[in-house]
């Protein structure tokens, strides 16, 4: 159940941060060169190996296991919770629906007003936005994947999940930029927030000594209690007429 679980929450949290890499790192080469955005994309891909291969070790090796799982807890839960309020809010209809595919189009109007270096020279605003975009995205993934992988036997689910999302992402940068019309965003992000709480809750409660009721089938029923919460919430908000800002 865990396996899954963490498999679950990996890929699509993996995923979608992708996605936003993979909107930016489109827009610059659908508007400036193909060549540069690469190459800036390839250059914060190098940049995140390298703090994968320095965090990972060093974190599951010099920190005790009780405190580590609290530490990975709280920061789950940030993370988690963080999603969810954005999640609760756009199905509520209180804040715009996430689209990659709508910062797509953002990033292609902000990119044509930058002047294209003359033929033959290196395109170093391209490459500096894709490599930004592409590095900010990727720290999260990082930094996700660590702290799912870091409960014991977690490692082994946290990367298959998150190798599944690379491949789903580079899937879709193959034929472009058409599927991101049709990924419902929204609703896999708050999916994200429900599975990244759940884990939080679960880690810094173990972290704190507590034993869980089935062990890690206590995921289900945490997830299971945030997803009616968050329902609640949102059908009351969704009755709730908006306030009017002043």
């Amino acid at each position: 159940m865990a396996f899954v679980l963490t498999a679950l929450g990996a890929m699509l949290a993996v995923g979608l941060e992708l996605l936003e890499a993979l909107a930016i790192v489109l827009a610059v080469g659908s508007t400036r060169r193909w060549r540069d955005a690469l190459l800036g994309a390839a250059g914060a891909a190098v940049a995140l190996a390298a703090l994968a291969v320095a965090l990972g070790p060093v974190l599951l090796a010099r920190v005790p296991l009780a405190p580590l799982r609290v530490v990975i807890g709280v920061f789950l839960l940030l993370f988690g919770l963080e999603w969810l309020r954005k999640g609760v809010l756009r199905l509520a209809g209180r804040r715009s629906p996430s689209s990659s595919f709508q910062e797509y189009l953002e990033e292609r109007e902000q990119l044509e007003a930058v002047a294209m270096p003359p033929p033959g020279q290196p395109d170093w605003a391209g490459r500096a936005i894709a490599f930004k975009g592409v590095l900010l995205e990727g720290v999260e993934v990082i930094l996700i994947v660590t702290a799912l992988g870091a409960r014991p036997g977690g490692l082994a689910p946290a990367l298959v999940g998150g190798l599944l999302a690379v491949a789903l992402v580079v899937g879709i940068g193959l034929v472009l930029h058409a599927p991101l019309r049709r990924l419902p965003e929204t609703h896999l992000k708050y999916m994200v927030g429900v599975v990244l709480t759940a884990f939080g809750v679960f880690f810094t409660a173990e972290g704190l000594g507590v034993e869980w009721p089935g062990a890690d089938a206590a995921l289900l029923y945490v997830a299971g209690a945030l997803v009616l919460i968050t329902q609640l919430r949102i059908a009351l908000l969704a009755r709730t007429p908006a306030e009017v800002p002043a």
